[in-house]
Formats: structure tokens, C-alpha cells, sequence
């Protein structure tokens, strides 16, 4: 039996609160509707006044304390070479809205689809059970193995695929049109530590979405794009496909929406999370 909740949320695209929906599939799996919208990909422009820290340390360091002294070329030089590599971005339309999972996929959702878990982190690996830890050590090709036997089982109710690039930071971002802060990171991202942990243990985004940074790179549909600022159109062929999110031993300075990661790997520190393309029809019953 299909479910379909309302879930009331904050949408700064908006300004207002309005209903999304969520659709449990037949295997408990969730997922978030996200509405139609445009955002900016790659919009980096500092300026002066976030160098104000820089400013500040620059007058307080005292010798005395064992505090280098900043100079004062040094504060200009990293400014100047932070505006230079400033980019307006350029901007993107979700013409559709579209379901993405609330989660991660998790290794008893694998499990439950193969028959097998290829994760690194469970038995002796790691203390207590992993069920509901995201799965990792899988391959873009092998997301697409999951992906076909589990739109076999639907028979054609529903279709599962990878989110676009563009599909995932868009849903990542929630509405959110700037840089992602430090307090947000902290709240919504397990980064900085040695093992993944459960889905849904830190806060969701705006839109109820967990575990969009850190945790596990995620896979999504498209191949890396090397050129991505200058030509945004994903190419038709490569060898890497992208990675988004960061992971649990990932940092600030990858923990972010834009982070344009490429791999042909199945390492431990790659899943992956799903679209799924479902009628209105399915969904009201």
C-alpha cells in the first residue's frame, strides 16, 4: 500500500509556509516532494566585509601572546586572490516538482533489493547493528543494477532513477540562495568523524531532507563536467560521474551544495539516495 503524508515546512523560495508532500513506497522507503524553482549554481562572490575576521585578528595579534602578526599585505593579498576567483554563477529552473528520498539508502534497503551488503562499515567493522546506516562501497553502476530490479518489483507503478546534479542541490539547498554557514553545517552534516552513522540522525534541511551534506558522497545521474562554471550542460559521456555532499571524514570546505566531485569508484564513503517519478493517480491511493 502506498502512503501520502502532508508535511508542513518553512519555504524560503516562497516566504511562506506551504504543504509538501511525502510518498512511502511498497519497501517503507521515503520520499519528499520538492516544488518547482530556480536557484544559482556556483555563485561565489566574496566581499569586504567577510574579511572582517581577517581585519580584526590583523589588529588584536600581540606578540606578547604568542599570536603572529598579520600583515597588513598579507590581509590585501588574500582578498585580492578571493575576489579573483569570485564567479556570478549562473541560473538554474526546476520546471517540475519532483520526490527525492528523505534518506539515504540504507544497507537494509539494499539488503532487501540484492540479497547481499557490500558496506564496509558493519559486523566487526563497527560496534551495534547498521541496518539503518547509509550503504556505501557501491559503484554509479552498480546504483543502476539497485535501480533496474527495483523498478522490476514496481512493474511499471513507478519509475526509481538517480537525481540530476542540478536536482540534488537544488533539493540540498531548500531554498536557501546563499552560502551555507557554519552553524548549519554543524547542525545538518556529519562530517570530521571516523565512521557514517544511522540516516535521519542529524537535522533536516528546510524541506525534511537528512543527510544531504556529509555522512556519504552521494551519486547522482550526471557524468563530471570538468568545465561545469564556463558550460554547465552536463556532457553526454565521460568517465567519472559526480559525487555531491561530502562524507563523514569530510570538512567545511567540502561539506557544501556546490561541491562538484567526480569518482569511478565504490570506496566507503559513497551511496547514494533516489528520485522516483510517480503519477498523482498512485499517490491518492
Amino acid at each position: 500500500m502506498y502512503r501520502v503524508f502532508l508535511l508542513l515546512l518553512s519555504i524560503s523560495l516562497t516566504g511562506y509556509a506551504q504543504p509538501l508532500k511525502i510518498y512511502t513506497n511498497t519497501l517503507g522507503i521515503e520520499f519528499i516532494e520538492v516544488p518547482a524553482g530556480s536557484f544559482v549554481v556556483g555563485k561565489f562572490q566574496p566581499t569586504t566585509s567577510q574579511f572582517g575576521f581577517l581585519e580584526q585578528y590583523r589588529k588584536s595579534a600581540d606578540d606578547d601572546m604568542g599570536l603572529p602578526k598579520l600583515k597588513a599585505s598579507d590581509y590585501e593579498a588574500a582578498k585580492e586572490l578571493a575576489l579573483r576567483d569570485a564567479r556570478t554563477g549562473f541560473e538554474v529552473t526546476i520546471t517540475k516538482a519532483f520526490y527525492i528520498g528523505k534518506f539515504e539508502i540504507t544497507q537494509a534497503q539494499w539488503k532487501k533489493i540484492m540479497g547481499s551488503n557490500p558496506a564496509y562499515f558493519q559486523g566487526s567493522a563497527i560496534e551495534g547493528n547498521t541496518d539503518n546506516f547509509p550503504v556505501e562501497g557501491v559503484s554509479w553502476k552498480d546504483t543502476q543494477l539497485f535501480i533496474k530490479k527495483l523498478n522490476q518489483l514496481e512493474k511499471g507503478k513507478v519509475t526509481y532513477r538517480l537525481p540530476t546534479e542540478f536536482e540534488w542541490e537544488y533539493a540540498a539547498r531548500a531554498g536557501n540562495m546563499g552560502d551555507i554557514t557554519w552553524n548549519e553545517i554543524n547542525e545538518s552534516a556529519h562530517i570530521a568523524q571516523l565512521t557514517p552513522q544511522a540516516v535521519g540522525m542529524k537535522k533536516p534541511n528546510a524541506w525534511g531532507l537528512h543527510d544531504m551534506l556529509g555522512n556519504v558522497w552521494e551519486w547522482v545521474d550526471d557524468y563530471y563536467n570538468e568545465k561545469i562554471f564556463a558550460d554547465p550542460a552536463p556532457p553526454k559521456k565521460a568517465k567519472q560521474h559526480v559525487l555531491k555532499g561530502s562524507c563523514f571524514y569530510g570538512d567545511v570546505k567540502n561539506a557544501t551544495y556546490m561541491t562538484h566531485a567526480g569518482g569511478p569508484g565504490s570506496g566507503y564513503d559513497t551511496g547514494f539516495r533516489l528520485v522516483v517519478e510517480v503519477s498523482e493517480s498512485v499517490i491518492g491511493k
